[in-house]
């Protein structure tokens, strides 16, 4: 392994957690910040030492990085009220892990640069298991030389792939939304299907597997609806919040993606009727709303 770098954690929740205690496991020195502060102090028995602000985990940090719940929020706490990036050192490096806004990512990578800070953004797919085990996808964008001396840091968290410039990596996970929200729509529609059809969803289900319909959605999400188990390791409102993020970045470059509005449409729906809190694999409880 590389050298142990001291590494700053803002926000620790459901995946924010997993990713600081492997950062520490792997011998990294890991100080975490979250605005629920015994979420943070919960990590101390990890190794992960906990940050009273958020500015102070950036204070002797080499990298500091940001696993907050969306664009606004991340801006608030590295560039306004928690003042993160105004307290990192000169060659030090950000690394936003969040799922935000394209554009958020270069206005977050302009302000570093100003102040000499390194930038990456760099978010993930895999949920709360992937987080836990060390499998994430992790999709970068950046300088190349930046992400290369990261690799090693993100490799305790998972498969680092660098995509292209800064941005790129929220792109990538724009991406990778549209495709899962899409397919769970598509497993939900098809199980309730397989139910009022009048078959066991659940042998469907294993009729399925290793056929071209197979897939980790139907694995795991499918599995999820039938036994109607939905703990958020993804929760809904953070699915619509990347849909309608991608449906903003489409029309803003001139293209129609009829399939993602309609996605986007029915997520919106389950939020709106209370279930943003729940797995986005409870979508199928708003295919069951609008049957009559």
């Amino acid at each position: 392994m590389s050298a142990p770098l001291m590494v700053g954690f803002v926000g620790t929740g459901i995946m924010g957690a997993h990713m600081a205690r492997r950062l520490a496991a792997a011998g990294h020195r890991v100080q975490a910040w979250n605005r629920t502060a015994e979420k943070a102090r919960q990590l101390e028995r990890s190794g992960v030492s906990a940050a009273a602000a958020a500015r102070d985990v950036a204070r002797a940090a080499d990298v500091v990085i940001c696993m907050l719940s969306s664009g606004p929020v991340c801006d608030d706490v590295l560039l306004d009220q928690g003042e993160v990036l105004g307290t990192m050192r000169p060659g030090s490096t950000l690394i936003v892990m969040s799922s935000i806004p394209v554009e958020s990512a270069r206005r977050q990578s302009e302000a570093a640069a100003l102040r000499g800070v390194n930038y990456l953004d760099a978010p993930v797919s895999g949920g709360e298991a992937g987080a836990e085990a060390g499998t994430l996808a992790i999709m970068v964008g950046g300088d190349e030389a930046v992400f290369e001396r990261s690799r090693a840091l993100f490799e305790a968290m998972g498969r680092p792939v660098r995509v292209g410039p800064t941005g790129s990596g929220q792109l990538a996970k724009l991406v990778n939304q549209m495709m899962v929200a899409s397919s769970i729509a598509a497993v939900a529609e098809a199980l309730l299907f397989a139910e009022r059809g009048g078959a066991d969803p659940a042998k469907v289900r294993e009729a399925l597997l290793g056929g071209f319909a197979d897939s980790t959605v139907l694995r795991q999400h499918g599995q999820r609806m039938i036994a109607g188990n939905f703990v958020p390791g993804g929760p809904a409102k953070y699915q619509v919040k990347d849909t309608s993020t991608a449906l903003a970045l489409s029309r803003s470059i001139g293209l129609e993606l009829p399939l993602l509005d309609l996605v986007d449409r029915l997520f919106a729906d389950m939020v709106s009727h209370g279930d943003g809190d729940l797995d986005h694999s409870a979508i199928i409880r708003e295919f069951r709303r609008r049957q009559v």
